[in-house]
């Protein structure tokens, strides 16, 4: 699998959705953790960039966050 290509501020979908139903999350921290940001509830995680890479499916465009 490819190593996702992202930056600060990107809105990434995840492998599996977050307990709130959202499968959607913001960057807010790249570098040996990576800290998102749900886009449902708002609530922060920090995962190993280990993990971050094992999880990440795509990077969501805007067009797509506004038709869902």
């Amino acid at each position: 699998m490819d190593k996702p290509d992202c930056a600060v501020g990107d809105c990434v979908q995840m492998k599996k959705p977050h307990a709130c139903g959202s499968n959607a999350w913001r960057i807010l921290r790249l570098g040996m953790d990576v800290r998102l940001r749900c886009e449902g509830c708002q609530h922060l995680v920090l995962l190993p960039r280990a993990k971050f890479e094992k999880n990440w499916r795509k990077t969501i465009t805007e067009n797509d966050t506004h038709q869902s």
